[in-house]
């Protein structure tokens, strides 16, 4: 019988702060305004487009399938490991590419808002490069939320996959946090959304990690007019 080697203890140590740095980053308590954000989905409930759970969990497979899968997720891949190559020109690119496919203002706000928020945050832990290092011109001045998750990514020793595990996670529980304000819906209604959508998000990762470049972008023309509707919703409780 085989046994295979223990890790190291410091290898296991690298790996148990790499995780926990991921959890800090994707907690709904980290202090950069994601809550006050709902990506479109609050006009879709004025809108009657999502007024229960299931409707609520065929919008956020949707999403995921064509939105995330085919943007955020092998994006972020892709600075992850371009971050970790000391890429520049490969970082600006993706972090502009990003930047072109925010459909509305109110998606562009969100992504540079929360990613001057996470950037101040780094400042304040001391996690950004320092000035006077080749690692300072990796993040473009005004990197989106993206890029700055990536970064955090790239510090922390979090893997890829693992990155866009989190950055998955991170949304729904986001999207979940707004339906239990905005429609309203029950905890217990979704936490059975949370288990409906798991196995979505490893999927997802899946597709993500082997996407070709030519192959992404969003295609959610609902989500587009849903947030556009948004900027002008008479009554709201989300920024837009």
């Amino acid at each position: 019988m085989s046994i295979e080697a223990k890790p190291s203890r410091a290898a296991a140590q690298g790996d148990d702060l790499a995780l926990l740095g991921l959890m800090q980053l994707v907690s709904p308590a980290l202090p950069i305004g994601a809550f006050a954000f709902s990506q479109g989905l609050e006009s879709a409930f004025e809108l009657g487009w999502v007024s229960d759970e299931e409707s609520l969990g065929e919008w956020l497979t949707g999403v995921l399938d064509d939105g995330l899968t085919r943007c955020e997720l092998p994006v972020l891949a892709r600075l992850r490991l371009a971050l970790a190559h000391g890429d520049v020109e490969a970082v600006a690119e993706w972090d502009g590419w990003l930047a072109a496919n925010r459909e509305t203002a109110e998606l562009a706000a969100e992504d540079s808002r929360l990613g001057a928020a996470l950037k101040r945050l780094l400042g304040s832990l001391e996690l950004l490069p320092d000035g006077t290092t080749e690692e300072a011109s990796l993040l473009p001045c005004g990197a989106g939320y993206v890029t700055l998750f990536a970064w955090v990514a790239h510090v922390r020793g979090v893997t890829p996959r693992q990155a866009l595990l989190g950055f998955g996670w991170a949304w729904l529980e986001n999207q979940l946090a707004v339906a239990c304000k905005a429609l309203p819906l029950g905890h217990t209604a979704a936490q059975r959304l949370v288990e409906r959508l798991r196995p979505a998000i490893v999927e997802a990762v899946d597709r993500a990690l082997e996407l070709e470049d030519d192959d992404l972008g969003p295609v959610l023309p609902g989500l587009a007019l849903a947030s556009a509707l948004h900027e002008t919703q008479y009554s709201r409780l989300f920024r837009s």
